[in-house]
């Protein structure tokens, strides 16, 4: 479905609640992402016009779905900053007490954009440009999160030092996720949650606790 006339800028203020000061943020992002998406490939140039509904909304729903008073989260394979950016948006509006974002991208040029994000919008959140598999040593977090990074079976890997200190991983889907979840169960053991996506019908975001590989 395309979005871009119907749901822009005042339809995400109304959303989310969001102040005039975050929404300059998000407008400042998308700024950026259109002028890098010149010589960086970040996102699908044709998905910018529906920003809002694909990318902000999709990102800030994952707010609703976090424990109560979550602070510290780390985004794995960051790329654009969906939704790590985000969720450092949303914090900083809502001033969360002890709030930490972590950003992790491997790849320089990307890394390079989420710094220019937050030097543009002057809101806090740490940008680490290495593979999550090499942190040393592994940030403390109470959500972990990563979007279009990897099939579920592997990205719990990536996740399992996180889970099992603690944080809950909050894991946006496509329409392919009940076979991502069985294949899944092959590898690991673990409790989890299926919300329905705002953004997509056919789309869901996975809450994954008491991570364990299978024995």
């Amino acid at each position: 479905m395309n979005h871009e006339r119907t749901y822009d800028a005042s339809a995400f203020m109304a959303d989310t609640g969001v102040s005039r000061e975050t929404l300059e943020h998000f407008i400042a992002w998308r700024a950026l992402l259109a002028e890098w998406s010149n010589h960086t490939n970040l996102v699908g140039r044709s998905t910018l016009d529906d920003f809002w509904f694909r990318h902000a909304l999709d990102s800030w729903q994952l707010l609703g779905l976090a424990p109560a008073g979550a602070a510290r989260w780390v985004d794995i394979g960051a790329g654009a900053g969906f939704p790590g950016l985000a969720i450092a948006f949303a914090l900083e509006d809502r001033r969360v007490p002890g709030r930490q974002v972590t950003l992790v991208e491997s790849v320089g040029k990307k890394a390079a954009f989420l710094r220019a994000v937050l030097e543009r919008t002057g809101v806090p959140a740490r940008v680490i440009a290495d593979r999550v598999e090499t942190l040393p040593p592994m940030p403390d977090c109470d959500v972990v999160t990563a979007r279009a990074v990897a099939p579920l079976s592997k990205l719990l890997g990536l996740m399992a030092p996180f889970v099992e200190k603690g944080a809950i991983a909050l894991i946006p889907k496509g329409a392919r996720h009940a076979e991502e979840l069985t294949e899944a169960r092959k590898s690991w053991t673990f409790e989890h949650s299926l919300h329905p996506s705002r953004t997509s019908e056919d789309a869901a975001i996975i809450c994954i606790e008491r991570l364990s590989r299978v024995r």
